[in-house]
């Protein structure tokens, strides 16, 4: 059943067979694909030297050059955010030891401003490269991987630590090791969930474009070409057409690649659900449906897929269940201890920095006020998120349990997702200033527009994974209404939600650095705030009450992580056992 790797693929010279029309009318798509990423491969290595500019035209014709290019980073991003989901994902949720220590890591990595990352990569990415631009585009992927891989990471670890103890007992009869457990059985098992969750990564990556596409670095705003800098010179220049054709151009590039990826990878997915047969309810793929009847494409997947099926055999298990190595060793109690003294020392070195470094650089006061403000943020980002949970639980819920429609919200769902806040500004200003509105109140939804959608996502690859045995057996038993979401949807839904909500209180509180302090030409709107006051900073230049509001953005996010969504983490466990 979770099997990762189809059982009919077989090798074979790939172009010893007659092409059919399938690979007729898939070639003139795949040469178009490959010519198109050589062409902006090229681009994005071309000489470069610090002071040259960069001109943005806003002539819509540049639009699908600068969509190009965007997208080609996003998918580099996309595809170490993968990488980094499988190593971090696999340590964390299988040794506990390591789990203390990953786990806050990733929360603070979460909480961490895209901006903060930004100044910190800049400089080594443009030494690393001297005299190309590949540097500076190293730069930007780099930002847009930390938009998009911790989510992947949180949905990956949470999905290795709920697999049913009979799937885990299974591996064990089998004797599979470490590594043929995850490549058959975790991975497997939390592929439905992080392909939407992968989705909403690519969303992220759009919603944070602008801050990674326009980079400052050594007193000189370098704006890479791509539609974040396209809609960053729009902004700058009050041009309400140029935003139109921005946003034109990103449903394009979203609805290409919902097709041409995403759309394929979900109807493969489909396989690794609970049911034995999902009917007419299947997702659906035309790309993939022609992959199938494709000579050439299904004798190259057979030999990618025998490459990989011969991987397996790394690292497999040498004896049988009765032999000495397989009695599981006993652990020194010893070293457990020291490991959480060594934690405990480092945790205890980062207050005493702390401490000396609002003694010395910043004052008491001043980092009582970025507490306060931290409080009201935080305030935001917990209102926000339940009012988000209320609304969007059981839109996913019933979105997820008919995936004929959720294919036809799919690529509306990544187009929301991904749409950046900044192109809300216009608007926003304008309702606000004329109608004289409080921005500390009507700024905070503009915090959780582009994270909401992290819960949606989750939710709804949690509800499609519900076996349908189980609908069909509450249906016979007459179970409705209430009754029915407390005992069977919620519980179900219940870890991917966590995942959801987690990532996207993460998210909202990057998102307040945007959402309170918005600029519309020369009209600025400000509310008291966490992110509005590390924005103010970062326009100021001062990077101690910079590193002071990172810093404790950091401190809050991973003690909320910590003692609330922490203790629902291990409710979700208990329950899936």
């Amino acid at each position: 059943m979770f099997e990762l790797f189809h059982p009919q693929a077989r090798g074979g010279n790939v172009f010893a067979k007659k092409p059919n029309r399938w690979d007729l009318a898939l070639l003139p798509l795949v040469l178009a694909i490959l010519l198109a990423l050589a062409f902006g491969a090229s681009q994005m290595a071309r000489p470069f030297a610090m002071g040259e500019a960069l001109e943005i035209s806003l002539d819509p014709s540049y639009l699908p050059y600068y969509l190009l290019r965007t997208i080609l980073r996003m998918f580099i991003a996309l595809g170490f955010s993968l990488l980094f989901s499988f190593v971090f994902a696999a340590i964390a949720a299988k040794y506990r030891t390591a789990e203390k220590a990953m786990i806050p890591i990733l929360d603070i990595l979460q909480s961490v401003p895209i901006l903060g990352f930004q100044a910190i990569a800049i400089a080594p990415f443009i030494a690393l490269f001297p005299g190309s631009l590949l540097g500076v585009e190293c730069a930007a992927i780099f930002a847009i991987f930390t938009s998009q891989a911790w989510n992947m990471a949180f949905s990956l670890y949470q999905s290795i630590r709920t697999v049913p103890e009979e799937l885990k007992e299974a591996a064990r009869i089998f004797r599979l090791s470490g590594w043929q457990r995850f490549w058959r059985l975790e991975l497997p098992f939390a592929m439905p969930g992080l392909l939407w969750n992968m989705m909403m990564s690519m969303s992220g990556g759009w919603f944070f474009l602008v801050a990674a596409e326009a980079i400052s670095v050594a007193n000189q705003d370098i704006k890479l070409p791509g539609i974040g800098s396209y809609i960053a010179v729009a902004i700058e220049a009050e041009n309400g057409k140029a935003i139109a054709w921005a946003i034109g151009a990103m449903l394009a590039g979203i609805l290409l690649y919902d097709q041409l990826f995403f759309r394929p990878l979900l109807a493969w997915a489909d396989k690794f659900r609970f049911e034995e047969s999902q009917g007419e309810t299947a997702q659906q793929s035309w790309l993939l449906d022609w992959m199938h009847r494709s000579r050439w494409m299904s004798a190259l997947s057979g030999q990618f897929w025998s490459l990989l099926r011969g991987a397996l055999g790394w690292f497999s298990v040498r004896h049988d269940g009765t032999a000495v190595e397989a009695r599981p060793r006993v652990q020194n109690p010893l070293w457990p201890r020291i490991w959480d003294g060594v934690l405990l020392l480092i945790a205890l070195l980062a207050v005493y920095r702390l401490v000396v470094f609002v003694h010395s650089d910043v004052g008491w006061g001043e980092a009582g006020h970025v507490v306060v403000l931290g409080c009201i943020t935080l305030l935001r980002v917990m209102l926000l998120i339940a009012l988000a949970s209320v609304v969007w639980v059981p839109v996913a819920v019933w979105i997820g349990l008919r995936p004929q429609y959720s294919q036809r919200v799919q690529a509306v769902a990544q187009f929301l997702a991904a749409f950046p806040v900044n192109l809300m500004f216009p608007l926003v200003v304008f309702v606000l200033v004329t109608l004289r509105l409080n921005p500390n109140i009507w700024l905070s939804p503009l915090m959780v527009f582009g994270t909401q959608w992290y819960i949606l996502f989750n939710v709804v690859a949690g509800a499609a994974t519900i076996p349908n045995e189980l609908r069909l057996a509450a249906d016979n038993l007459g179970v409705k209404g209430w009754l029915k979401w407390k005992r069977i949807y919620l519980p179900a839904v219940f870890p991917s939600y966590l995942t959801g909500a987690i990532t996207a209180s993460g998210g909202s509180w990057n998102a307040s650095i945007v959402a309170e302090y918005v600029t519309w030409g020369k009209t600025t709107l400000v509310a008291d705030g966490l992110g509005s006051y590390i924005k103010q900073m970062t326009d100021a230049g001062d990077f101690h009450r910079i590193a002071l509001g990172i810093g404790v953005m950091c401190i809050f996010v991973m003690f909320l992580n910590r003692f609330f969504w922490r203790k629902l983490y291990l409710l979700a466990e208990d329950g899936s056992r």
